[in-house]
This record gives structure tokens, C-alpha cells and sequence, in this order.
């Protein structure tokens, strides 16, 4: 078969089926009389093994080595392609991530594009400082992508960048909520708690509406935040979880003014100062999470909590006991 036809039937071109012969991957079997390539049956089923190993991405070279090294085996050489084929992907992942936001920035022409990949870069700097910088004008020299934001703020370690982000994030509305919601469900604790973090300085009702359904979730530092931040709001919803931070001790002082700021009305007052107490009676309840207890009732107005702090400046625990004292006699009471 002649070379015109074997790259008719092969759909391999005339030039590369040329090229491969210079290489001595497929040589024509023989000539015809005018001097033209003449390829056999075994000539084209060779054509196709080298198309078949192409496809798979090796090189000219290692297809050679395949076909005609007998003990070259496949195995490390597979293990290699696929190696190779996740790096290629990634990189293209990674290209096409940052052309999608570019786009989404909607860039009027080419500065703006330098600009945002500019911040795109700074964003994934190795410095801490670059990267609380590019947080910091991503809300002024250029509309950086939201999704871009909240993948930087999910993934900083650094507690300054970290604020600088959710500042950021703050001032880009309720556009990163959905995307803090999906944070929230990550395998890495860590990751969870930057969602929260980020997510409580969020405005908006839809932010506050996550931060309710986080208060049911498994993790008790998401619960912790999404409390913090809903009784700031004044979310009575937040109280039964600041109440079993203080017992716990995480971040108990922050949860105890929590329940302050909540006890604005004489009915949440009652309520938290019942919740309060309810957990200082409870025999399970060890000496260090009453003194916190004791010490939260400081901030509950009303009868309920000041009649709780006369009960116990006679508490058998000494410490509870000079606390309540204590904080009675800030209230004028003896």
C-alpha cells in the first residue's frame, strides 16, 4: 500500500507518516519499482500501535522503547503518564479558575485585566504582608471576585491577612455567603472555623439565616461563632449555646457578654438568668464552670439573677460564694 493511501485509510498525514520513518518508528517494508514507500499489513498495524501509545501521551522516544525494547515494561512508564497527566490537569484547572474570575470581574479592557491578576497573584503571595495588602484594595483599586476572596480567606493562616479578608468579604455584601456555607461543610476543621468567622461578619439576613441553621451543626466551634455572633444581633436563638460555652469554658468571656448584650428585654433577662442557674444547680456541673457561671450572671439585669447571686454568697464553694458577694455588692445589694 502506498504512502498517499496508508495516510488516507490511517488518517496519519503523509508528512508525519514521513517523519516517523526519519525517527525509525515505522519503516516501509519495501519500495516499488518507481522508488515509491510500499507498507505492508505489519507496517500499518504499527502505524496504528504508535497512534494508540500517542494517545496516551507518550513521548516519540518511549513509544520506540515500547515497541522495540523487549524488556521494557509498561508499569513505571504508566505510572509516570499518570502522574504527568495530574500535573497537566491541575495546571489547567488552575488557568482556567483564574480566567473565570478575571471574567467575572468584568474587566472594561486590558489594565483592569492586569490589575485583577495582579491581586490575583498578590492574594497567593508567600507574604504575609503582600497578601493583607492585596486584601485590603481588593475593595478599591479592582473588582477582585468574590469566589477569589473567599478561597483565600478559607485557606489563611495568618490572623491580620485572615481580618483583612473578612473585612473584605464584609464590604462585598451577601455574595460570598453561599460560598462560606459550602466552607462550613469541609472536612478540615480549621476550614470550618474560617467559614464561621468570615461568615458572622457578613451583613444581611441571609448570612444571620445561616448562622441559625449553623447553631444545629455537629461542630461546637462552628456553634460557638455562629452563638457569638447572632446574640450580638440579638438572636435569642443564640442563648442555650453561650450558656454551654461558658460551662465549657470556650470562649466564655466573649459568650458571657454575648448573653449581656441579649438581656436587654426583663423576659430574656429571666430567661438567661434560669439558664444560668439552671446549669449551677446541676450536679454535674464541676467548681471551675460554676465560678464562670456566677461570673456571667454580672451582666443579667432583674430579679431572677439577683436573687441566684443571694443564694449563692452562701454557696458551699468558697470561690462561687465571694463572687456572688462580690457582684452583689456592684449591684448595691447585700
Amino acid at each position: 500500500m502506498l504512502i498517499g493511501e496508508v495516510a488516507r485509510r490511517s488518517g496519519v498525514s503523509a508528512r508525519m507518516l514521513r517523519h516517523y520513518e526519519s525517527l525509525g518508528l515505522v519503516r516501509p517494508s519495501g519500495r516499488t519499482g518507481a522508488g515509491y514507500r510500499e507498507y505492508s499489513q505489519e507496517d500499518i498495524r504499527r502505524i496504528f500501535h504508535v497512534e494508540s501509545l500517542r494517545s496516551l501521551g507518550l513521548s516519540l522516544r518511549e513509544i520506540g522503547r515500547a515497541l522495540d525494547e523487549p524488556g521494557f515494561a509498561p508499569a513505571s512508564l504508566v505510572d509516570d503518564l499518570v502522574q504527568r497527566t495530574r500535573e497537566r490537569i491541575a495546571a489547567e484547572t488552575e488557568l482556567l479558575t483564574r480566567l473565570r474570575r478575571i471574567d467575572a470581574a468584568g474587566p472594561a479592557g486590558w489594565e483592569d485585566v492586569l490589575q485583577v491578576v495582579a491581586l490575583l497573584q498578590a492574594l497567593g503571595s508567600k507574604s504575609a504582608d503582600t497578601r493583607q495588602r492585596a486584601a485590603l484594595s481588593s475593595v478599591h483599586e479592582a473588582a477582585v471576585p468574590v469566589e477569589a476572596l473567599v478561597e483565600a480567606a478559607l485557606n489563611e493562616t495568618d490572623p491580620n491577612v485572615a481580618g483583612a479578608l473578612r473585612w473584605a468579604l464584609a464590604r462585598a455584601g451577601d455574595d460570598g455567603t453561599a460560598l462560606l456555607v459550602r466552607g462550613l461543610g469541609s472536612p478540615v476543621a480549621a476550614v470550618r472555623e474560617r467559614a464561621v468567622q468570615a461568615l458572622a461578619e457578613l451583613p444581611g439576613e441571609e448570612a444571620a439565616a445561616q448562622l441559625r441553621l449553623a447553631l444545629d451543626g455537629p461542630d461546637p466551634v462552628v456553634r460557638g461563632y455562629a452563638a457569638l455572633a447572632l446574640g450580638t444581633r440579638g438572636v435569642g436563638d443564640a442563648i442555650p449555646t453561650l450558656v454551654d460555652m461558658v460551662v465549657a469554658g470556650r470562649n466564655d468571656t466573649d459568650a458571657a457578654d454575648a448573653l449581656s448584650v441579649l438581656a436587654d428585654e426583663a423576659a430574656t433577662a429571666d430567661r438567661i438568668a434560669r439558664g444560668l442557674v439552671g446549669r449551677l444547680d446541676d450536679a454535674s456541673t464541676r467548681p471551675p464552670a460554676r465560678g464562670r457561671l456566677t461570673q456571667a450572671l454580672a451582666g443579667i439585669p432583674g430579679p431572677t439573677a439577683t436573687g441566684a447571686l443571694v443564694r449563692l454568697a452562701a454557696d458551699a464553694d468558697r470561690a462561687v460564694a465571694l463572687t456572688a458577694a462580690y457582684l452583689l455588692g456592684l449591684r448595691g445589694e447585700r
